[in-house]
């Protein structure tokens, strides 16, 4: 046990360890080496994975050099991590030069362009160690309490299974392979300065209040920024939707419309891409209110500038991050891979993200690795009993602080729409262009 102040510190146990020894020790023998002929299997297995490399190519906030050091420090064989610098530029080099990838992680709302290009490897449920800890919202799309999560937008449940081992259709229903493992979710909401606002936010609809033209931003990415719009125009009752997460072309126009209303009125003052974006312009108070991330909400606080990220009664928009490997793996490469991806879950890099404010789909084993009063502020809705670090060792928050919407199922039980990948996506973008340079 561990008390509220000390952060546990352990080691992660390779698939070697049921042998009882070490992979690492094995390599830096040198007689194992000189007796290399003689080994078993298993043995040979050891002697040869230290020339393998696993290239992991992600988004900013998943390829972090910390991450990829204890990764190499824990594991037999290195890991590479590059960051992919947009999502278009990702998903291009995955469809065009899959064999210079290993694995991935990406949005889920990625995943439909995938779908039978045979791009991405099935991953067997039985080789990934932690999918009986795993939250039910992405072993069967329910919340603890067994009633089904939102479908509204691109739920998780929706890519999260192929049918079968073609790798070629997903499946609503589970099945024994995985599109990917779960790796990071969060419920976003709107970002406030409450200090220069001076009163209540409750509503998305809040987002297009004439009170605050020319003091919002909104993400310029259509998956996020059209839903964000979304949940303002139906609060305002603006427009109306059967299913928001999924426009027709008819919905698409009107909502489009509707924001180039408001954009020619001076509503937004500008359409961030990055994290440093949004923290920037939130930190010198060019906007008050806009379509924010935890962890840039996070970076403002770390700066002393006042900002919050309350939920809205019309509820949270969630999303989710997972890590899939490539198809063209084999043999020892292919165990590298699925071993790095229990690895991501373990634990160690769990408890890094979420220092962050994101969440991890195993956070049992996230827990093993934060302090009593880390997670209670970050999982539990817990006050914080001293101060809460980010991961690089700075002060977010001081003691007595609560987390903004509070514990995990309070915000994660409340999400009003999912990051999407309309069946209308290529009519949406174009669409969205539009709004972008109206």
């Amino acid at each position: 046990m561990t008390d509220a102040t000390t952060t546990p510190s352990y080691k992660y146990k390779s698939a070697s360890a049921k042998t009882g020894l070490s992979r690492r020790a094995l390599l830096k023998t040198g007689a194992a080496a000189a007796a290399a002929s003689a080994l078993p299997a298993p043995m040979l297995w050891a002697q040869n994975i230290k020339d393998i490399t696993i290239t992991h190519i992600g988004q900013s906030y998943s390829t972090i050099p910390q991450i990829a050091e204890k990764a190499n420090e824990d594991l037999d064989f290195e890991v590479v991590m590059q960051t992919a610098p947009d999502t278009t530029t990702h998903v291009n080099r995955l469809l065009t030069q899959p064999d210079t990838v290993d694995v991935t992680d990406m949005p889920n709302t990625n995943m439909k362009y995938f779908l039978g290009r045979g791009v991405l490897m099935p991953v067997p449920v039985s080789a990934y160690k932690y999918w009986d800890q795993t939250l039910s919202l992405f072993v069967d799309g329910t919340y603890p309490d067994g009633t089904a999560a939102s479908l509204e937008g691109y739920a998780p449940i929706k890519s999260q299974y192929w049918k079968d081992e073609s790798a070629q259709e997903f499946s609503l229903t589970p099945t024994d392979y995985l599109v990917g493992v779960p790796m990071y979710y969060n419920a976003d909401t709107l970002g406030i300065r409450p200090d220069l606002i001076g009163r209540p936010i409750d509503s998305w609809g809040e987002l297009l209040n004439p009170e605050f033209a020319g003091k919002v931003a909104l993400q310029d990415g259509v998956s996020t920024g059209i839903a964000d719009a979304a949940m303002a125009l139906e609060a305002l009752g603006e427009v109306t939707y059967v299913d928001k997460g999924n426009m027709t072309k008819a919905e698409i126009d009107a909502t489009i419309e509707k924001l180039i209303e408001y954009k020619k009125a001076g509503q937004f003052r500008s359409f961030w891409s990055n994290f440093d974006q949004s923290v920037q312009l939130m930190a010198s108070g060019e906007v008050e209110l806009q379509s924010m991330w935890s962890p840039a909400v996070t970076e403002v606080r770390t700066r002393g500038i006042e900002c919050t990220y309350q939920g809205m009664k019309e509820g949270y928009r969630g999303w989710y991050i997972m890590m899939s490997a490539m198809n063209h793996l084999e043999g020892l490469k292919r165990d590298c891979a699925i071993e790095y991806m229990n690895w991501v879950n373990a634990g160690w890099a769990g408890a890094f993200i979420s220092r962050q404010g994101f969440y991890n789909s195993v956070p049992d084993n996230a827990k093993e690795f934060m302090t009593a009063d880390e997670y209670g502020y970050w999982y539990e809705g817990k006050a914080a009993q001293g101060d809460i670090l980010n991961p690089f060792g700075k002060v977010m928050e001081k003691a007595g602080a609560t987390r903004d919407g509070g514990a995990l199922w309070d915000r994660m039980g409340n999400i009003g729409i999912w990051n999407t990948l309309m069946d209308e996506d290529r009519y949406l973008v174009r669409q969205w262009q539009d709004f972008l340079s109206a």
